[in-house]
């Protein structure tokens, strides 16, 4: 069986094949950047279409009367997303952006007394994350320089799990990780590190960007104390999405860090008293009123999550990536390929690094070519084939692709210069 044949034959037996139909594919493109923006669906259309019509039709009664109530549309969200992160549906809510739910949770679990004053992160981290702590320690008076301690990576692609339990030491009062590693793809061990926080004292919380609808979790089983993440990469709510925020229900009863009126109690959130009284869930942590035409679309996608459940989508993902570095594993090495993201399915997430010294101009010819990748310095092609609507015969011609563009002198018409947007 021929490399192109195998693809084809993989594709008729997939049982989930059946969900690409459902979404808006663009023309004549190999879509693969699902882990930055993922594709509409028609359920989502049609779930921002109905808030639409609601609020030509009932106006501010959308607010009770919606099909799904605005008023309730954050903790509506939340039930729907509990079982893709293994949360108890009161533990989750819609609501903000993924920066401002992480100031928001570490304005509420960061407080440096006595010798626990350091926040604990990573150096792989996604910048905005960083810059968020920064801003937290400072409002404390404090010096990031000293008191945000940054894990240092061995190979500057992944971290050692070993590494970060070794840093958590008796100053630290909170640790903030990503689930998966924004460039490589690396998949952390939650589970092991959640227990190792807390038999040291210190808090514990993830970010989700790069697993939430791409990778089961148990965060209320394995004790996270908070989490955070984006809807708009596998969830596929849209440019900007309303984000996710977790709270474990033992924190339930604090005092948000940052208040404001949508997180007080929803039975006389509009009495308009002065004294502030804490809803007594996480949607206690919600701040402003929803964005309504930006939480709609997550509404239709859901259904989809629903339909075809995070198991299977996830025993999906890691065939496609598996496929995916199994065919660059066979390029010849002149060319100048590699694979920088974990091999043990366990220890990766959503997408795949391939690594190329010239990425930026190789993602700027397999755009040429109609294949969407993204890039991230110094050197990784991110490729991420989505559980829901990628097909392994995509994932057979994007690596054509990324051969040609090498053999074929292609990289040569593009400038070294990055662009605005990668």
């Amino acid at each position: 069986m021929t490399g192109e044949d195998r693809a084809l034959a993989l594709d008729e037996r997939d049982e989930l094949a059946g969900f690409r139909e459902r979404f808006y594919l663009p023309p004549d493109t190999i879509y693969l950047d699902g882990n930055s923006l993922g594709l509409p669906s028609r359920e989502a259309e049609g779930a921002l279409l109905q808030v639409l019509d609601e609020w030509k039709h009932l106006a501010i009664g959308g607010f009770l009367q919606g099909e799904t109530p605005w008023i309730s549309m954050g903790e509506r969200l939340g039930e729907l997303q509990a079982p893709l992160v293994g949360a108890h549906p009161d533990e989750v809510v819609a609501t903000g952006s993924t920066t401002v739910n992480l100031h928001q949770l570490a304005a509420t679990f960061y407080e440096p007394k006595g010798r626990r004053r350091t926040l604990l992160a990573d150096e792989l981290n996604f910048p905005s994350d960083l810059y968020a702590l920064q801003s937290q320690v400072r409002l404390h008076g404090l010096d990031p320089a000293q008191d945000l301690v940054l894990v240092r990576s061995r190979d500057g692609r992944t971290l050692d799990e070993d590494d970060i339990v070794a840093a958590m030491t008796d100053e630290v009062a909170v640790v903030v990780l990503p689930s998966v590693l924004y460039r490589s793809g690396q998949l952390l061990d939650l589970e092991r590190l959640t227990a190792e926080a807390h038999a040291r004292g210190c808090l514990i919380g993830f970010d989700l960007c790069h697993s939430a609808g791409a990778v089961p979790h148990a965060l209320s089983a394995w004790g996270v104390d908070f989490a955070y993440w984006c809807t708009y990469k596998y969830l596929n709510s849209g440019p900007g999405g309303i984000a996710g925020l977790y709270v474990n229900r033992r924190h339930h009863g604090r005092l948000p860090g940052l208040c404001g009126w949508w997180g007080y109690r929803s039975d006389a959130r509009f009495a308009m008293r002065l004294e502030f009284e804490a809803a007594p869930t996480a949607a206690a942590w919600q701040i402003g009123t929803p964005t309504m035409l930006s939480a709609a679309p997550l509404l239709g996608s859901l259904k989809l999550f629903a339909e075809a459940g995070m198991e299977r989508l996830r025993a999906r993902s890691l065939a496609l990536t598996s496929y995916l570095m199994e065919l660059v594993d066979d390029l010849p090495g002149d060319l100048g390929y590699r694979v920088g993201t974990p091999r043990d399915p366990a220890r990766r997430g959503g997408h795949v690094a391939v690594e190329h010294p010239d990425a930026w101009r190789v993602c700027q010819a397999l755009l040429a070519r109609g294949v969407v990748p993204d890039f991230r310095p110094p050197d990784v092609v991110r490729l991420a084939p989505v559980a829901l609507y990628t097909t392994y015969h995509e994932v057979w011609r994007a690596v054509r692709h990324l051969a040609a563009v090498v053999q074929e002198g292609e990289l040569e018409r593009y400038s070294r210069e990055r662009g605005l947007v990668s």
